[in-house]
C-alpha cells in the first residue's frame, strides 16, 4: 500500500470498509437473502425456501441463461476481433488519426445504451439488412456496446509493447504478417484475455438496449429478471440475479486461470 504507517493503513482499511460494505456488499447480501425467502414484510425476511432456485435453473429461466451466455460469448469474440484489429491499426497512425479513431470507438459509451439500441433497431429494420426479430440484432447491439472496452484495453497494451521484439524479428527477415501473428499477438494475449472477460461481463448484464431488440425466441436473462420483478416476483428475480452473478463470476474465474507465455514475462 502507498500508506506506510500502521495508523494510516488502519484508517485506509476503515474508509474502504465504510464505503464498500453499504455501497457494494450490503445490496448483494440483500439479493442473496431475498432469493431464499418467502416473505419480507418487516426489517428481516421470513421463511426459507430453495424453490426460487429450482425455477431459476430449469425451463424458460435456463433457456434465458443459455441465451445470455451465447450472446455474451459471440459479442466478446466479435468485439475482440474488431476492437483488437482497430487498436493495432491505430498504433500505426499519426496522433490526429489515432484521436479520431479513439473518438469513434468511444462514441457508443458516451451515449446511453438505449440510444444505441434504438439506432440498431432503426438501422436493421429495413432491407437490405433486415435483422429485426432475429437473434443477430441483439448480438450486434451487444458487440457495439462492448467493442469500445476491447479497443481501449488492446490499445493500451499495444502502447506498452517493447518495440525491440518487433525490430529483432524484422531484422531477421520476418515479414509484417509473421511478426503480427508470431510476435505481437502472443505478447498481447494477456490483455486480450482481460478484454474478453470485461466484454463478457458487460454483455451478460446489458438490459437497456436488449429490452428494445430481443425477439420472443431470444430472451436473455437480464430481461427475465426485469420482467419477473416488474410482475412483483421479487424473490424469483433475486434468485435469477444470483444465478446471473454466479455464472458470470465462474466464467471470469475460468478466463483468469488462462496463462500464456507472455503472462510470465
Amino acid at each position: 500500500m502507498l500508506v506506510h504507517s500502521r495508523k494510516g493503513r488502519w484508517s485506509a482499511w476503515a474508509i474502504f470498509l465504510a464505503l464498500f460494505l453499504p455501497l457494494f456488499a450490503l445490496p448483494l447480501l440483500v439479493i442473496a437473502v431475498a432469493s431464499f425467502s418467502t416473505n419480507w414484510s418487516g426489517a428481516f425476511p421470513s421463511g426459507f425456501t430453495s424453490g426460487h432456485y429450482e425455477k431459476a435453473i430449469r425451463g424458460a429461466s435456463l433457456q434465458a441463461l443459455t441465451t445470455s451466455l451465447l450472446t455474451a460469448a459471440a459479442a466478446s469474440v466479435l468485439a475482440l476481433a474488431a476492437g483488437g484489429w482497430a487498436a493495432l491499426a491505430a498504433h500505426s497512425l499519426r496522433s490526429r488519426g489515432r484521436r479520431v479513431l479513439d473518438a469513434l470507438f468511444m462514441l457508443p459509451v458516451a451515449v446511453p445504451s438505449v440510444v444505441v439500441g434504438l439506432a440498431v433497431l432503426v438501422a436493421f429494420s429495413k432491407p437490405p439488412m433486415l435483422l429485426n426479430g432475429t437473434r443477430w440484432i441483439v448480438i450486434i447491439a451487444h458487440t457495439i456496446l462492448v467493442t469500445a472496452f476491447a479497443y481501449q484495453s488492446v490499445s493500451a497494451a499495444v502502447k506498452r509493447l517493447d518495440p525491440a521484439y518487433e525490430q529483432a524479428a524484422a531484422s531477421l527477415g520476418a515479414r509484417p504478417a509473421y511478426v503480427l501473428w508470431k510476435v505481437k499477438l502472443p505478447l498481447l494475449l494477456p490483455s486480450l484475455n482481460a478484454a474478453a472477460g470485461l466484454c463478457f461481463a458487460l454483455s451478460m448484464g446489458e438490459l437497456s438496449a436488449t429490452i428494445m431488440l430481443y425477439p420472443p425466441d431470444w430472451l436473455p436473462l437480464p430481461v427475465s429478471i426485469y420482467t419477473a420483478t416488474d410482475r412483483g416476483s421479487l424473490f424469483t428475480g433475486s434468485a435469477l440475479a444470483v444465478v446471473l452473478m454466479g455464472t458470470t463470476l465462474l466464467v471470469l474465474l475460468g478466463l483468469s486461470r488462462i496463462r500464456t507465455k507472455a503472462t510470465y514475462r
